[in-house]
Formats: structure tokens, sequence, C-alpha cells
């Protein structure tokens, strides 16, 4: 769970709950930055990044996408290609360094739109790195603006506390 400039993770493997390494919060941070929503409420202005056309890529046989740079102050950036016939977003491009300090290229791709209300939103994720598929998020069902009790982001004292269910 994240918060600010900190979180916590439950360890299944360790059966116990820690404070997440400043490596998973940064982790966690650029996940945000190279996210849809981040890009569409423009979330990205207040950390003074610049947008910019960047043109058209090949896409599919025959087909184009128009590609959007967001680029930040700390020598970061993410593309995001929309297809030309429909205007979807179909893909996120950003590089990062891996374990060993060398760049590494990271796609996530976007599929299986569904309206839910009034915004088309990809219930199917595919996450890849160096061109090899990484993870894959299917999601069932999805709500825009749905009140979050801040209870949700505490820190559980314990495993018990950990795996209530809590009610949204």
């Amino acid at each position: 769970m994240n918060y600010g400039d900190g979180g916590w993770i439950y360890g299944e493997d360790t059966r116990s709950i820690n404070n997440q390494t400043q490596t998973q919060v940064d982790d966690f941070k650029r996940s945000i930055k190279v996210s849809l929503d981040n890009l569409l409420r423009g979330a990205w202005r207040k950390e003074g990044a610049k947008i910019s056309y960047v043109g058209r890529r090949p896409a599919t046989l025959g087909k184009r996408n128009d590609v959007i740079r967001i680029t930040y102050n700390e020598d970061f950036w993410v593309e995001f290609e929309f297809a030309a016939e429909d205007g979807l977003p179909a893909k996120a491009i950003y590089e990062r360094k891996n374990s060993d300090g060398e760049k590494a290229k990271e796609e996530d791709h976007y599929a299986q739109f569904v309206n839910v209300q009034g915004v088309m939103a990809p219930f199917v994720i595919d996450h890849f790195r160096d061109g090899k598929q990484m993870s894959r998020i299917n999601y069932n069902t999805i709500e825009f603006n749905k009140e979050i009790p801040l209870v949700i982001f505490n820190k559980p004292s314990d495993l018990k506390e950990a795996k209530k269910d809590l009610k949204l």
C-alpha cells in the first residue's frame, strides 16, 4: 500500500508486514507517471513536465499510431501511442534502468476497452520489458471516482489485521 513518500507491503514469503524500501516507493511513483490516468487528468503538469507531439509511428500492417511524449524534469520521459482510427490509447513506452544499471525498454499495451461511466477503459494491460511479456492485468470491474476510506492506507499491526476484508 502506497501513500505519499512511503508505504507498506505484505511479504507472503516471510509472512510479515514491512515498510517499503526506497526502490519499491520509487517504482510505484514511476508507475503513476506512466499511467493513462496521470496523462488524462493532467497530473504531469504539477511536476513541471512538458508534453509534445512526436508524430506517427507504425502500429500494425497499414496502420499508424499518433504519439505524444511527456518529458519530466529528472530526465525521464514516457510516450503514449493512440490509434489513429479511433483515438484510443494503444500503449505507453518508457525506459528505466535495470538492476545492472543498463537501460531497459518498458511498454504497457492496452486492450479490451469497455465503456465505464462514459469512459472507455482498458480491461487488459500487458506489460513488456525489452520485448518480453512480464505481466498481464485483467480487470473484472472498474469504478471511477469511488470514495475510499483513509483507513485502507494504515499499516496493519499484524497479519490477522492485514487479512481482514475491507468493504468499499
